[in-house]
């Protein structure tokens, strides 16, 4: 490998290795890289002649690195990473005229609070803007910062590499909503206590088919369960059920008090203090370590904090 002339060296090719490394499947390689699987065996192929080693050999379905791979990978993803700098050094976004679009992986809670303050923001400062947010579970976060299939994330804490860097956006207490005819909000908040919390049936929200909630949590640290009528997958449907039954909802109290004031023509539902203390519900923002230097994710984060911090 020495005296090697860079011209003709096809510099993809490490991309190609590096996201191999990173995937550790061939089919999700080609996936993260938009290719068809042959160009990335085929890309591979050079990389091993090239080296004169096979760099990851295949172990079940899993393609582990070689000795040789482990020791270039973190050169290799430095000199992508300065040639990605050299590139981003000196661009500038100008919102006012730039079209670009930011994809927001979020939750239903977090959409109905910070989606309508960024359109109007967008639509004074970034008329060519646009965001989609779009649902993604919690385990498929960090990898999709890392392909760029998303540009950011808003989700409670979860564990991520280095590759990702997160901060705190802001956090609350939980409520609970139930009928205005219900027995329990004929009570004074008082009454209202732990005891008639637990007599009551509950709807309980989550994506996931089975598995405690945050309030169940608390709930089991205190020796106590709750009876679950019925589970469903969003808060919004969960309300409209508590308008035709004697269900009680525990949720956000921002987002209770927002459907609470969409029920106020209708007068249906109320909201009171969850009486039993929980875990406050602190939401994050993800993104990968690189879109700083991406003038344009720069201000999109900035924008995020401004309207969404605390």
């Amino acid at each position: 490998m020495a005296n090697v002339d860079i011209s003709r060296v096809d510099l993809n090719l490490f991309v190609v290795f590096d996201v191999i490394y990173r995937e550790g499947n061939l089919t999700r390689a080609s996936e993260a890289l938009n290719l068809s699987q042959p160009a990335v065996s085929h890309a591979l192929s050079r990389l091993r002649e090239r080296f004169d080693d096979p760099l990851f050999q295949r172990s079940g379905k899993k393609m582990v690195p070689t000795p040789l791979a482990k020791a270039i990978i973190e050169r290799v993803r430095e000199g992508l990473g300065n040639l990605e700098s050299t590139l981003s050094d000196g661009l500038f976004f100008d919102p006012a005229s730039a079209e670009r679009t930011f994809i927001i992986a979020m939750r239903d809670v977090l959409e109905a609070r910070a989606l309508p303050e960024i359109a109007a923001h967008l639509q004074r400062v970034a008329p060519n803007v646009s965001i989609r947010s779009v649902r993604m579970a919690r385990r498929d976060i960090e990898s999709a910062l890392v392909r760029g299939t998303i540009d950011f994330a808003a989700d409670v804490l979860i564990p991520v590499s280095k590759q990702v860097n997160h901060e705190l956006l802001g956090s609350e207490e939980l409520s609970v909503m139930m009928t205005k005819d219900h027995p329990l909000a004929q009570n004074s908040a008082a009454d209202f206590d732990l005891s008639t919390y637990l007599q009551a049936k509950h709807i309980q929200v989550s994506s996931r088919p089975d598995g405690p909630g945050v309030e169940d949590i608390a709930l089991s640290r205190l020796g106590e369960s709750r009876e679950i009528a019925m589970r469903c997958q969003h808060y919004y449907a969960a309300a409209k059920v508590v308008e035709k039954t004697d269900w009680l909802l525990t949720l956000p109290t921002t987002y209770a008090k927002a459907l609470c004031d969409e029920n106020n023509a209708s007068n249906t539902t109320c909201i009171v203090d969850l009486p039993f203390k929980t875990e406050p519900l602190e939401v994050h923002l993800y993104w990968h370590h690189k879109a700083q230097q991406d003038p344009a994710m720069v201000w999109c984060k900035q924008q995020i904090e401004n309207l969404l911090l605390g």
